[in-house]
């Protein structure tokens, strides 16, 4: 089933990446100990920002880019069992 949301102006519906359970030596991690993710999914797009002159300026990912963002950017939601972040497009770091 897919996302039953739609984003408005330049916003961005990110689907998380899953935090790391277990250190890079092979030390598990408990949940408390585990870090926020700062890159995921972009699960949709809105159409983009109406700038000052009067024209819609694109947005600059897609739906399925894969990014890196602030590690506390945008409003984090759950819809149907799936944790999403909302965020605006200025947010996103880089596109990986």
């Amino acid at each position: 089933m897919g996302l039953n949301m739609r984003p408005l102006a330049d916003r961005v519906i990110v689907e998380p990446a899953p935090p790391e359970d277990k250190t890079s030596g092979g030390i598990i991690l408990p949940d408390t100990a585990q870090e926020k993710p700062q890159h995921g999914t972009v699960a949709a797009v809105g159409p983009g920002k109406v700038s000052d002159s009067g024209t819609l300026v694109e947005m600059a990912v897609k739906k399925g880019d894969k990014i890196l963002y602030g590690k506390y950017s945008g409003t984090e939601v759950s819809v149907e069992g799936t944790d999403y972040i909302i965020m605006r497009e200025s947010d996103i770091l880089a596109v990986m």
